[in-house]
């Protein structure tokens, strides 16, 4: 099952448990608003390419709509779509003040120079810079884009409309961005297992735990639970994957990967079969790479007690159902991996102001973002008798609706 019809019976699902209205089940559902425009830029050698550029806009009930610019040669819009309503749903359970939105370019980042890709960036902000803004839509970065992408957004925009650091966020520094937006998603994700761990009476320390994916956000997370006494016995990459039942010292690790650029050959554990990571002996497996890396295929192998989704969507459907029967407690990404966006909100939040915070601060209020919105969700489990998914889902799709309502939807 592909993301969007996985988000979409998800949706239903919960739309279900909170009895909602046909007709406003289906209006929640359409997007405001979907952008598709034509880039033709001049490439180095000359010639002229052309790329399409979309922007995805979800839905603006509770705010602004808020998410991700990616540039990848497979940009679907059935998965853009999907993610767009997923980031509606995502601020919702945060408790942010946004919509969702999603968008691209049709391009393959590491064919272009640095030139063509700001030529390229530039030539989609000047077409959907009246589509965005402050109020109105904030792009961040997404794969194939960094925080250079958004400075060049910020400069073309403000072009057109005047210096506004708070149109992106994931700027660098030094142009308005946040202290602590480069760890968000992944210490958003050692919040949120410590606040689901606490449910248990466990904590991080002395539990064991593998990491699949170890770029920015498995990276962090496995500094961040090393750092905690958790034992990280097993992480894996596009490279290869590591394995020491001891524990890996992840510190060395982050060095061996920065000189090396690969988990290969790091001599402080054995080389492992990556698809056998997944199935490894632990307490809490998290998947920080791709979706749907747990299926009827594996599932049923599957030997972690809890599972924190920092990915999006790495459960599909199927194994969801599997995992539920063997009693694994799934954590589901539109809740663990809420720290990115959370703390751009915090970014848009200090260029608004005009009045950057600290990095204890930052990290203080993600904190108690994650850890709030991990009670919200309990409750929700408790009121509608369903799992953790369920329990976000309704949270969202509740809050989304109840926006909707009263800002008088039929008339």
């Amino acid at each position: 099952m592909n993301a969007l019809a996985a988000t979409n019976r998800n949706f239903r699902l919960a739309s279900r448990l909170l009895g909602l209205d046909s007709k406003l089940e289906k209006s929640l559902l359409i997007p405001f608003r979907e952008i598709k425009v034509e880039c033709t830029i001049p490439k180095d050698d000359g010639t002229l390419a052309s790329y399409v550029g979309f922007r995805v806009q979800h839905d603006n009930a509770r705010g602004p709509m808020k998410g991700g610019i990616r540039y990848h040669p497979e940009v679907d819009p059935d998965e853009v779509n999907a993610l767009a309503q997923l980031m509606t749903w995502k601020t919702a359970v945060a408790d942010i003040p946004y919509g969702g939105a999603k968008g691209g370019i049709g391009c393959t980042p590491r064919d272009l120079s640095k030139s063509e890709l700001e030529r390229l960036t530039r030539v989609f902000t000047q077409k959907i810079h009246d589509l965005i803004g402050i109020h109105t839509d904030v792009p961040a970065p997404d794969m194939g884009t960094n925080a250079q992408t958004m400075a060049w957004i910020l400069d073309e925009y403000s072009k057109f409309h005047g210096h506004s650091p708070a149109v992106v966020t994931g700027k660098p520094i030094d142009l308005g961005g946040s202290l602590g937006r480069e760890a968000a998603t992944g210490r958003g994700v050692v919040y949120a297992t410590e606040a689901l761990l606490a449910e248990y009476g466990k904590s991080v320390k002395g539990l064991t735990f593998v990491i699949q994916g170890f770029g920015n956000v498995g990276s962090w997370a496995a500094r961040l639970i090393h750092e905690r006494g958790g034992k990280v016995i097993a992480v894996s990459d596009i490279t290869g994957a590591v394995k020491n039942p001891n524990g890996i010292d992840i510190p060395e690790l982050l060095k061996h990967k920065e000189a090396t650029g690969s988990l290969k050959s790091f001599g402080g554990g054995d080389f492992m079969d990556p698809n056998e990571l997944l199935v490894h002996e632990c307490d809490v497996l998290v998947p920080c790479a791709l979706g749907g890396v747990l299926n009827r295929e594996n599932a049923a192998d599957v030997k972690a007690k809890f599972i924190i989704e920092a990915a999006n969507h790495p459960t599909d459907p199927d194994a969801d159902e599997i995992l539920s029967k063997k009693g694994v407690i799934i954590l589901p990404d539109i809740y663990a991996n809420a720290g990115g966006v959370t703390v751009s909100y915090f970014e848009w939040v200090q260029n608004i102001q005009g009045f950057m915070w600290d990095e204890e601060k930052v990290n203080k209020e993600l904190r108690r973002y994650m850890t709030q919105a991990f009670h919200n969700i309990k409750n929700m489990c408790q009121t509608h008798d369903c799992n953790l998914r369920m329990g976000a889902f309704t949270l969202g799709v509740n809050r989304v609706a109840r926006a909707t309502i009263l800002r008088g939807w039929e008339a």
